[in-house]
């Protein structure tokens, strides 16, 4: 009964107004905005608040102040944020990914890493340290764009090849992809254990801190175009909501509703792949933010996709831009990866969510 609710309206407009769940959203956003301003003060040198509020609204005219002297400017628009901004927009993708993957495998454990797009952008980004320039297509890339590039299209590679694996009488099977996925990622943990294998002292941490993800190596040359590809991503996907409730009813169900089902499920894969496989090739390997974001938001707004898209968007980017200055504060001068931060967050929490699915009989 839940899921035939999606597309009903409470009576009336201000009684939608007084429902607690019409202010998650701006809930959220807020804390978005609280989360980048305390990130953008907090590092090596401090900055106060309204330096930062003057960086991000002050083009607008929704701030005034002082202007801000050469070293505050330095500080926050070339190091401190860009590096929160994705952060915020790569948490954002892969929140919005991951419910998802939730709503099209209907399984509230799902986590675009089922499909195999971070194993296969991990493999290319070893292959990348470990053999450099030896391959004549890395060679032939700026050598800042070697990793990020060869991630991404690995990402892509191993998504298209699941997907072709899943096809059955021309139609994609998701419990097919499912396993696809599990098969990829075993064989990507494998060949990365190679590589570890194959590298020198050097290429070996390098390879470890990529693979537990990592906000430190941003640059302009590579933030732009996988921000590009995120955004995208993340504007194609919020179009699919009400098309992402009715296929909760059932795959019969959302086609007799006039959902073209077998459409959703290539665009949805497609647009999965487009925003993991750009967030991954330029931050690593991140688990759980698709995982612990979506249901964060279903708990607070309930499990209309039209709230749960933008607000696990909001929910994804104060996670991860949270954890991102936990991992660069916490012990400095040294900076933890991002990665081991979020599976402290994430972990404990799938724990709590496979014991509330196997009380309910859900596995």
């Amino acid at each position: 009964m839940t899921a035939l609710a999606f597309g009903r309206r409470s009576g009336g407009g201000l009684a939608a107004l007084r429902s607690p769940r019409a202010w998650v959203i701006p809930g959220l956003a807020l804390g978005v905005v609280v989360v980048v301003v305390v990130a953008g003060m907090t590092g090596a040198m401090a900055v106060p608040a309204s330096a930062v509020l003057h960086m991000l609204f002050g083009w607008t005219g929704l701030w005034a102040g002082a202007p801000l002297d050469e070293a505050t400017v330095t500080v926050l628009s070339v190091i401190r944020l860009p590096r929160v901004a994705m952060a915020a927009l790569i948490g954002a993708t892969l929140a919005v990914m991951g419910a998802v993957m939730q709503a099209l495998f209907r399984n509230p454990l799902a986590d675009p890493g089922l499909i195999g797009v971070s194993s296969g952008a991990a493999v290319a980004a070893a292959a990348s340290i470990v053999l450099g320039s030896s391959l004549p297509l890395f060679g032939a890339l700026p050598s800042g764009m070697v990793l990020p590039v060869a991630a991404f299209a690995g990402g892509l590679a191993v998504t298209a090849l699941v997907y072709t694996f899943s096809v059955r009488d021309g139609q994609p099977s998701l419990s097919l992809m499912l396993l696809a996925g599990i098969a990829m990622n075993a064989l990507g943990g494998a060949v990365i254990g190679l590589f570890v294998y194959l590298a020198d002292d050097a290429q070996m941490r390098q390879l470890t801190f990529w693979t537990m993800g990592g906000l430190g190596a941003m640059t302009p040359g590579t933030l732009i175009p996988a921000a590009v590809l995120m955004a995208l991503a993340l504007g194609g996907v919020l179009f699919t909501a009400r098309a992402l409730n009715l296929l909760l009813l059932g795959e019969a169900e959302a086609y007799h509703l006039g959902v073209r089902v077998e459409a959703l499920k290539r665009v949805c894969i497609v647009l999965v792949a487009l925003g993991v496989g750009a967030g991954v090739a330029v931050a690593g390997t991140i688990a759980f933010v698709g995982l612990v974001a979506p249901h964060l938001v279903r708990l607070m707004a309930g499990p209309d996709h039209r709230r749960v898209l933008p607000g696990a968007a909001c929910m994804g980017a104060i996670l991860l831009t949270g954890s991102d200055l936990i991992a660069r504060t916490i012990a400095v001068p040294a900076e933890m990866p991002v990665g081991l931060v979020m599976a402290g967050i994430g972990g404990p929490f799938f724990l709590v969510m496979l014991l509330r699915v196997r009380a309910a009989g859900g596995v």
